[in-house]
């Protein structure tokens, strides 16, 4: 099979599927939003060309099934996410599903001894109620009962969404598949920085993905009129909040290998001419080293308590989400360098700086990731590329890593 026509394939698919979007003129994609319907149509319909059976499973990830050579056959999962951000580019998430299904199709009906299930997730990017990977956390078993409570913008539960889309949440304990069966995942996915073109290299083989913390913060203070409340008798909760976020800046730039992002910022009751009573931020932390990453979120809470009470201000926070950093497998590893080897290409190693369903799934099996130049470094951003040609590596170190695979007795570590 020409893999070259195939990665044009992959490409286009993604673009056709980046015309599914909640928005006009942008393309943004939440957790069981209507449009995510018509992802899982185009999706579906491929699978069944390729001779998969499809099922979507209760928090609404879309799995197609590729039997192995025998019955009972242990699984190989392969996949990513089809939710966006908002404003998104077309290739972050789904283009590690449709690789996944490329793969398949580059198989030409060869069956393997394991079967191959390729995973469309939900949900990965927790735009939609603030807590990412439920698609994944299902999958793993790690879908928590509060989460059903969890409300959007518009006040609707989780729970209430998974009925709409016509989900059935009871079921959602049978979405978590069995350990035992299951032998590793390989996600494909793009870089989302800067590093493998500056390296010159198509792709990257990710040695551990850094763990995240995701806090809600509130400053409260009191509002006012603009005109008729002197200065030195506000208490201003915006001023407060952007005092604080200058600090978050200025104190991870100080902390090697730390980030540390305010993404999201709402000012109540958002007016011109009335003085902020309440203002609610998101923070996301991000560091290789749990210890670092725990210690530097209690002292950006403790910077935050010290400018509420000069302020005059009341400081509320909570933690929305918690992941330890994540090694990746190291015997898949090991398959994934040598078929860089067999097709000729570099292996750079790198650490993933954002989060991925890479990272739940290590939770149940043997997992890792294999990064795609991103050009331009762009990610999350509607200009977000890949090149033809690294999409056709993929694919090629993909197939001879199925090879491999099939020709392990063992094939992962444990």
């Amino acid at each position: 099979m020409d893999l070259e026509v195939l990665a044009q394939e992959v490409l286009e698919r993604c673009q056709r599927l980046g015309r599914y979007s909640e928005e006009p003129g942008r393309l943004t994609r939440t957790f069981l939003s209507p449009p995510m319907r018509q992802v899982h149509a185009e999706l579906a319909g491929w699978m069944e060309e390729l001779g998969m059976t499809v099922r979507l499973d209760a928090v609404g990830n879309l799995i197609g099934h590729y039997p192995g050579q025998a019955p009972g056959a242990p699984l190989f999962l392969l996949g990513s996410h089809v939710d966006t951000v908002r404003d998104a580019g077309c290739y972050d998430g789904v283009l590690g599903v449709v690789l996944g299904l490329a793969l398949v199709k580059a198989l030409e009906g060869k069956r393997l001894p394991v079967a191959l299930e390729v995973i469309a997730f939900s949900e990965e990017e927790g735009v939609r109620y603030g807590v990412p990977f439920l698609g994944s956390k299902a999958v793993a078993g790690r879908f928590e009962a509060e989460y059903l409570d969890l409300q959007d913008a518009q006040g609707q539960r989780v729970l209430e969404a998974l009925r709409e889309f016509g989900l059935e949440p009871a079921r959602l304990p049978q979405a978590a598949y069995d350990p035992a069966h299951v032998r590793g995942y390989l996600e494909f996915h793009i870089e989302q920085g800067p590093v493998l073109e500056a390296l010159g290299a198509p792709l990257g083989l990710v040695e551990a993905i850094v763990g995240q913390s995701r806090l809600e913060v509130v400053f409260r203070g009191q509002a006012g009129h603009a005109g008729t409340t002197p200065m030195a008798l506000r208490r201003d909760a915006l001023a407060g909040a952007a005092e604080w976020m200058t600090l978050v800046e200025r104190e991870a730039r100080a902390e090697p290998g730390l980030v540390a992002t305010v993404g999201m910022i709402t000012a109540r009751p958002g007016a011109a001419n009335v003085i902020p009573g309440e203002v609610q931020l998101s923070l996301d932390v991000r560091h290789a080293d749990d210890e670092v990453r725990s210690r530097s979120v209690a002292h950006l809470v403790a910077r935050a308590q010290q400018v509420a009470q000069r302020r005059g201000l009341e400081l509320a926070f909570q933690t929305l989400y918690e992941q330890a950093a994540v090694p990746c497998d190291a015997g898949l590893n090991s398959l994934l360098e040598r078929a860089l080897q067999a097709e000729g290409l570099p292996l750079h190693r790198l650490v993933s700086g954002a989060g991925h369903d890479a990272m739940i799934m290590a939770s149940i099996c043997p997992a890792t990731l294999l990064f795609i130049r991103s050009p331009g470094g762009l990610s999350h951003h509607p200009q977000e590329s890949v090149w033809l040609q690294d999409v056709a590596a993929a694919l090629r170190v993909g197939r001879t890593f199925l090879r491999m695979l099939a020709q392990e007795e063992h094939p992962c570590s444990t």
